[in-house]
């Protein structure tokens, strides 16, 4: 299989990442995080929480929220060769919105279900964030995956946090309750919550719509950590090229050369997976699914192994809050978990090859 991303999409993509550069550097990240990640880095309070935004009504302006949701419904109407390129430009800079969750999975389900609550053009415009969606029901469970998070919304004036989450690769949804609690996570800034009782439905589709939602959130996720290895390859080549050590800088060692090769090396095998699979599910080839999961697997794998390497060139500087590492690393490993690890996805491909 030979393809070539059109003009169009490259430059869509270009725009994307032009935007983000300005709207998201990694103070804004920093600020996304409940108290911060340092004590001079961080801005705190309203301000910091209203730059944060800044990026996702920026992003809502362009068109990039409802890319994939028809024209008809005031989307783009545009497909997973389209979308799967900003994705990866907003793992680059660890967004810290519901992209995924927002763009490929929520908005497209909302918008096949005839928008059944009217909420979808708020969502697109960016007005109200996928979590903020008023659903009292999911699709009915499917298969035995962990629920993953749209958002974490906390009632004005209160101590209290409403929660929503796509469950089981589903749609999103969630009942008031006394039971949910900020849970422990490796990247705070993606706010991960525990739940008190849920409640399921059949309102937003059948299984094959789960089915279906579930790829393209790995697809999206896969692409996204695709972006993260990019990043901290590219933040250590910076840091390589100018920390010195016996007087000539440390990325002319050869040990740190094959280090940066080797992540390098496999972002580049990741990255045409990723795009084969966005591809197959959107020219509807009966592998996507397979294809999916090889592109998560590749991509939760290569991206880990870019952190690695990254945190080994940094040396000591690299375990600290005050250096932006970490916000990459942290949201790398939390993402290869996301949407079923590279062992789940392994094990569904060698299933889908009768293995």
């Amino acid at each position: 299989m030979r393809f070539a991303f059109t003009d169009d999409q490259i430059a869509f993509r270009d725009a994307t990442r032009d935007l983000l550069g300005k709207e998201c550097p990694p103070e804004v990240v920093r600020a996304a995080w409940p108290d911060g990640t340092d004590a001079h880095g961080a801005r705190k309070g309203e301000g910091a929480r209203a730059e944060a935004d800044r990026s996702w009504s920026t992003l809502a302006e362009m068109g990039v929220l409802g890319v994939a949701v028809p024209e008809a419904d005031g989307g783009l109407g545009l497909g997973p060769l389209d979308w799967v390129l900003l994705a990866e430009e907003t793992g680059y800079v660890a967004l810290p919105h519901p992209f995924v969750e927002t763009v490929a999975v929520v908005a497209p389900l909302l918008a096949a279900a005839g928008d059944p609550h009217g909420v979808l053009g708020a969502l697109v415009d960016g007005s109200r964030p996928a979590g903020a969606v008023p659903l009292l029901t999911t699709l009915v469970p499917w298969g035995d995956r962990t629920g993953y998070l749209v958002s974490l919304d906390q009632r004005p004036g209160t101590s209290e946090w409403v929660a929503r989450r796509v469950e089981a690769g589903l749609a999103m949804g969630d009942e008031d309750g006394p039971e949910r609690t900020l849970a422990d996570a490796v990247d705070a800034g993606r706010r991960l919550v525990q739940l008190g009782v849920w409640k399921a439905g059949a309102e937003l589709g059948d299984a094959a719509d789960a089915a279906a939602a579930f790829d393209r959130g790995a697809l999206a996720t896969a692409a996204q950590l695709v972006g993260l290895g990019r990043r901290m390859v590219d933040l250590t080549v910076g840091y390589v090229t100018e920390r010195k050590q016996f007087g000539v800088p440390i990325g002319s060692f050869q040990a740190v050369k094959h280090h940066l090769a080797d992540a390098a090396k496999d972002l580049r095998f990741a990255a045409p997976a990723v795009y084969g699979a966005a591809w197959a599910m959107a020219t509807g080839q009966p592998t996507a699914t397979r294809d999916v999961s090889m592109a998560k697997a590749l991509a939760s794998d290569a991206a880990r192994r870019a952190g690695r390497a990254a945190l080994q060139c940094h040396g000591a500087i690299g375990y600290t809050v005050e250096h932006d590492l970490h916000l990459y690393q942290k949201r790398a490993e939390a993402l290869a978990r996301a949407w079923g690890d590279a062992a789940w996805h392994r094990r569904r491909v060698a299933e889908a090859l009768g293995l």
